[in-house]
């Protein structure tokens, strides 16, 4: 074997080892928590956000599902699913102020009847921005609507 080419074996070895170490770790780590809050998820489905732990982390895990039929791209259906996790978690974090109005109308028919019509306009504002979410997974649910699991790690008092 050349000397060059003993360097260069060496060298690849050991970036290949660095690189890979930490990596497969981490991944693994990643892994097993999507694996668990799948799991989690299927046992019972919700839309929202959730705090979870696993043994030595906390989460906000925010969870979101949609119709991937109404979206023409993969790309817009993941933006959208990103956003939507984003003001979960905003409104988690920061709270949201809820007003909601009651109309009753009523009309009188001819025969002397009335009919009575109830419109209900709910509005919720919120402030803030949460960016620091990670996207761990997503998947088709049973439904065919496709869930996407978002993630940030949350500290809890103990």
């Amino acid at each position: 074997m050349k000397t060059s080419n003993k360097y260069l074996w060496t060298w690849g070895l050991l970036i290949f080892i660095t690189i890979s170490s930490p990596a497969q770790s981490y991944n693994q780590e990643k892994t097993a928590l999507a694996n668990f809050l799948v799991r989690m998820y299927e046992n019972a489905p919700f839309d929202g956000v959730k705090a979870v732990e696993d043994y030595e982390n906390a989460y906000l895990m925010s969870v979101v599902k949609l119709d991937k039929t109404k979206y023409k791209s993969e790309s817009a259906l993941n933006r959208v699913a990103l956003v939507r996790a984003m003001s979960q978690a905003s409104r988690f974090f920061n709270g949201s102020q809820i007003t909601d109005d009651i109309i009753i109308r009523t009309t009188e028919n001819a025969e002397g009847t009335s009919d009575t019509e109830i419109i209900e306009n709910i509005r919720e504002h919120s402030a803030g921005y949460v960016k620091q979410l990670e996207h761990l997974t997503n998947f088709s649910a049973s439904d065919g609507q496709q869930v996407f699991i978002f993630i940030t790690p949350i500290e809890i008092n103990k």
